[in-house]
């Protein structure tokens, strides 16, 4: 083992490690896209979750609402605003 004790404590022998996170990101998403398919229609994608979202806080009863409108309230829960997300 040949090692150099400089006072950083980095070794001559070592080979410097570059990978460029941006193309690695870009091809990754450009995989993803590859693997949804001509057939994916984004538009449709987020009006399906649109109303399963509708659906999930549906037929709540009185309880069941007041705790559901305190948590949207907190942040805990997104309201009904569009891009919606929770604010914690």
């Amino acid at each position: 083992m040949n090692q150099d004790n400089s006072s950083e404590g980095v070794t001559d022998d070592l080979i410097p490690f570059v990978i460029d996170l941006t193309f690695e990101e870009a091809r990754r998403r450009a995989e993803v896209v590859s693997a949804l398919g001509p057939e994916w229609d984004p538009v449709a994608a987020m009006r399906g979750e649109d109303e399963a979202y509708a659906l999930l806080y549906s037929g709540l009863d009185a309880e069941q609402q007041r705790t559901y409108d305190m948590l949207v309230a907190a942040g805990v829960l997104p309201g009904d605003e569009p891009g919606r997300a929770a604010a914690h």
